[in-house]
């Protein structure tokens, strides 16, 4: 699993001109999902996210949490971040996930991430979304589930 988490003082996902999910201050996470992943790729990033430390504490520095600040989530699926450049000029998106394994892996990251007690939105598995955000910092991170194990 691969994810872009950026730290944000609110964000939303509209789709067909409705917002589906919005946050105040906490972590936006764009969620791409390839065709090894399992639930233990879900379950490493979800732990790994939630308690990344990107948040002031009250001394001014990096070391708080979304546990520790009450912060929330909103997750996007984004099979993208699979995208290949490396040829040509259109990306090539064969190290992605089929829809079907990667819808089941999305909403099992946003179960572990809800079962640690954050409040999370979503954006629409497979739908056309706009997504708006302010960028806190700004602070984004890349995180992959693979460089771990």
């Amino acid at each position: 699993m691969r994810s872009v988490v950026q730290r944000v003082t609110r964000a939303s996902v509209t789709v067909d001109g409705a917002i589906v999910g919005q946050i105040g201050p906490g972590l936006l996470v764009l969620l791409g999902v390839a065709p090894d992943d399992a639930e233990a790729d879900a379950e490493y990033l979800a732990e790994k996210i939630v308690g990344l430390r990107v948040f002031e504490d009250a001394d001014g520095k990096m070391n708080a949490s979304l546990v520790d600040t009450g912060g929330a989530m909103l997750v996007v699926s984004q099979f993208t971040l699979y995208g290949d450049c490396r040829k040509g000029r259109r990306p090539s998106f064969t190290d992605a996930a089929p829809p079907e394994l990667a819808e089941r892996l999305y909403e099992y990251f946003v179960q572990q991430v809800r079962a640690q007690g954050i409040p999370v939105e979503i954006g629409r598995f497979r739908a056309m979304m706009q997504v708006e955000l302010v960028n806190d910092g700004p602070v984004t991170l890349l995180l992959e589930s693979r460089k771990a194990f």
